[in-house]
């Protein structure tokens, strides 16, 4: 058995109807799976007949199990984890819980699920970055404080910040709205299964899941993750200050940041003053345009076959989590599933990708191979991904394939 197979039995124990109450109310359950390099350990699934003993249902590891996320497996929601990346059981319980959040919202009917090409096309200015991290600054404030008038008034310089903010960048702040929303109570419901299995105290707890929010580097290098721990800090003010806001929050389509709003603690309108780009602004700017760009160099300079598609392929999924933009092109970190010449193939290595009107519409793709490629005349079988139709020719430790 694998290191955190013992963790099984007590992973059933813990996650019931009624112990995830006490994170969020009414929090249903869906079908949920740890799973390792060969074996899937998948629990409360419907079509598999788990009755105690008999806590899971054993499964041979497929392409459908990666990362940890919600997937529809045999049509139904299901959470999985993927138990290698933990050591310590709190760190996978708590993940666990994450995306068993976001079964509940499958669940429940969540509509506040962002485009998520508005991420990836997230506009890097200086100046919207020298507000932003002001902003998450005052956020961050406002849950430490413990004085009720400070906490306010560092809460209606945040919400002053963010509309300053909306008059520049409106449909990607209307992004990061909902991605606050969608993410932050999942984050949220995480925190609190974690404080709750780890010996560490609270203001330790908050202070490991709040560092991204005050990080200016790491906020500006990752806008989708930096949201996360925006939007947790906001579910967190609400339970101070609108202790019943969780009740109604899945029959509406309000976001955190209204809600925050709706609290009446800032005027209508802010004077924010002229905004003077810091020097750390600057800095952080060019060092989140640096990291791409050398994130993209190092993958083109590795080791390896490195096979080019070029033609008419469609992206079908992708990790958005998980994608580093650059000047057209997209660095996938994790995986990618395309169409081309009719036939989906999913590529669970990174890749790049070279885009022509959109994210999803790309001319060329490039992967490097640890092995050579099979050749049969008219195609080419890689290893992992498939067999590939099409025009090939081959140069040294470079392939290019032609496809329609």
């Amino acid at each position: 058995m694998k290191r955190m197979n013992h963790f099984l039995n007590q992973i059933a124990k813990d996650l019931t109807n009624t112990n995830l109450e006490r994170y969020w109310p009414n929090f249903e359950l869906v079908a949920y799976a740890l799973y390792d390099e060969n074996s899937v350990f998948l629990f409360n699934h419907p079509r598999y007949n788990n009755i105690p003993p008999k806590l899971y249902e054993i499964l041979k590891r497929d392409e459908q199990f990666v990362g940890n996320t919600l997937i529809l497996f045999d049509g139904y929601p299901t959470a999985i984890a993927d138990m290698e990346l933990y050591d310590d059981y709190e760190g996978l319980f708590s993940i666990l819980v994450h995306e068993l959040f976001h079964g509940n919202q499958y669940v429940k009917g969540e509509k506040r699920f962002p485009d998520e090409t508005l991420g990836i096309t997230y506009p890097l200015t200086k100046e919207n970055v020298e507000i932003r991290n002001r902003e998450r600054k005052n956020l961050y404030n406002a849950l430490l404080e413990t004085d009720i008038s400070k906490k306010k008034k560092y809460l209606k310089k945040f919400i002053g910040l963010r509309e300053k903010r909306a008059e520049g960048i409106k449909e990607h702040l209307t992004y990061e709205n909902l991605i606050e929303s969608v993410e932050g109570p999942a984050w949220y419901v995480e925190l609190k299964a974690f404080s709750e299995k780890s010996s560490l105290a609270n203001d330790l707890v908050l202070k490991r899941y709040g560092k991204n929010l005050i990080n200016a580097v790491e906020s500006t290098s990752n806008t989708r993750r930096s949201c996360y721990s925006s939007g947790l800090f906001m579910c967190l003010l609400l339970d101070e200050l609108s202790p019943d806001w969780k009740e109604s929050f899945f029959g509406t389509k309000t976001t955190l940041f209204e809600l925050i709003k709706l609290l009446d603690i800032a005027p209508r309108k802010q004077a924010i003053e002229e905004v003077q780009i810091s020097p750390e602004t600057e800095a952080t700017v060019n060092f989140a345009v640096e990291s791409r760009k050398k994130e993209l160099d190092e993958f083109e300079a590795q080791i390896g076959t490195h096979f080019f598609i070029e033609g008419e392929i469609i992206a079908l999924s992708f990790d958005p989590m998980n994608i580093v933009p650059l000047d057209g092109r997209l660095l996938h970190k994790n995986y990618i599933k395309v169409r081309i010449n009719n036939q989906e193939y999913l590529v669970q290595q990174p890749s790049l990708t070279y885009c022509a009107g959109g994210l999803k519409n790309i001319n060329k793709l490039l992967i490097v191979l640890k092995d050579k490629p099979l050749e049969t005349g008219d195609s080419l079988v890689i290893t992992g991904i498939g067999e590939l139709m099409g025009q090939y020719t081959i140069q040294e430790d470079t392939i290019n394939l032609v496809v329609k």
